[in-house]
């Protein structure tokens, strides 16, 4: 609350002026998606600016989960799916109080609980499965929802409204 944080910007000389903590403890939400048990994440990063390699992609992943795990070995064991096709994210297994220091990571855009997706106990993810630090061959089914809303879409003439450009 503003109170807290006046405190803690405050010139009093009486006052604390140390810094708010960083890692705070996550507020844990119901699960409102089956299959969410917050030992798995989906880490979303940034687009990347240019169209690299998948392999490039992949090794930007482990890269950045490396940052916060200390060794790349270690990052390489954790991830279990990558999306590397329509969208920059990888699904890792980690502790929760790692959560936050993953989210101050260079290029992370959202770090959230993953849940699989099919029948429940199946334990599929999204994505390309990463098996022993090696891309399982990407199989479209993973992104089959989203490739037949595309071609709805464009079955349909539908486009999305763009922002108008200003002169």
């Amino acid at each position: 609350s503003l109170c807290i944080l006046s405190r803690y910007f405050s010139s009093d000389s009486g006052s604390n002026n140390s810094v708010l903590p960083e890692a705070t403890k996550l507020t844990r939400m119901p699960v409102l998606v089956e299959g969410c048990d917050y030992e798995r994440w989906f880490i979303v990063m940034e687009a990347l600016k240019r169209y690299p390699l998948r392999d490039e992609i992949v090794g930007t992943y482990i890269k950045t989960l490396a940052m916060a795990l200390g060794i790349e070995e270690d990052a390489k064991k954790s991830i279990y799916s990558v999306s590397t096709k329509y969208y920059y994210a990888f699904g890792c297994k980690v502790p929760e109080d790692l959560v936050f220091k993953i989210k101050t990571l260079p290029n992370v855009k959202w770090v959230l609980p993953d849940s699989y997706s099919g029948d429940p106990g199946d334990n599929s993810y999204e994505g390309e499965q990463f098996i022993d630090g090696k891309v399982v061959p990407y199989d479209d089914k993973y992104h089959s929802d989203w490739i037949q809303a595309r071609n709805d879409d464009r079955s349909k003439g539908t486009t999305h409204p763009r922002k108008a450009s200003q002169k």
